[in-house]
């Protein structure tokens, strides 16, 4: 497959920045509001980023998906995010958290090896900072407990 560089397009901006608003403010709330309401709203954070995580490695898939033969490395990494993610939810909350911090990091590091053979580098700039802040509120929900 030969790569190709993309333009970024906005809407996927726009999605992708605005998938940042449940980590803000679900870090807000896991600061602001009383314990019970606190541990429900880190809960929440844990729960998006799985979200997020496990789509993360499911782009994997579909690079994998493209290619005659398909490259496994693509398709065990595709599946490595999800288990991390699942792994957060049955742990002690605060490791959770910061579990799911260094996944979305760990995913940033795959994607900035594996995209430019895509010719994908351009949405490498909008995912470290997605990853910056979608890392930091985990972090942020993770000193509650």
């Amino acid at each position: 497959m030969i790569p190709v560089q993309h333009p970024l397009p906005r809407i996927a901006q726009l999605l992708g920045y605005a998938g940042l608003v449940p980590f803000l403010a679900l870090a807000a709330m896991a600061l602001a509001l009383t314990p019970p309401d606190q541990a429900l709203a880190a809960f929440a954070l844990r729960a998006y980023a799985v979200t997020i995580v496990s789509f993360l490695g499911a782009i994997h898939w579909g690079f994998a998906m493209r290619q005659s033969p398909a490259d496994t490395l693509l398709f065990g990494w595709g599946v490595a995010p999800s288990l991390l993610g699942w792994m957060s939810l049955v742990v002690l909350p605060a490791f959770g958290s910061l579990l799911l911090a260094a996944t979305l990091w760990l995913c940033f590091l795959v994607d900035r090896r594996v995209y430019p053979r895509y010719g994908l580098q351009e949405w490498l700039r909008m995912r470290l900072v997605l990853t910056a802040v979608a890392s930091a509120a985990c972090v942020i929900s993770s000193s509650i407990f």
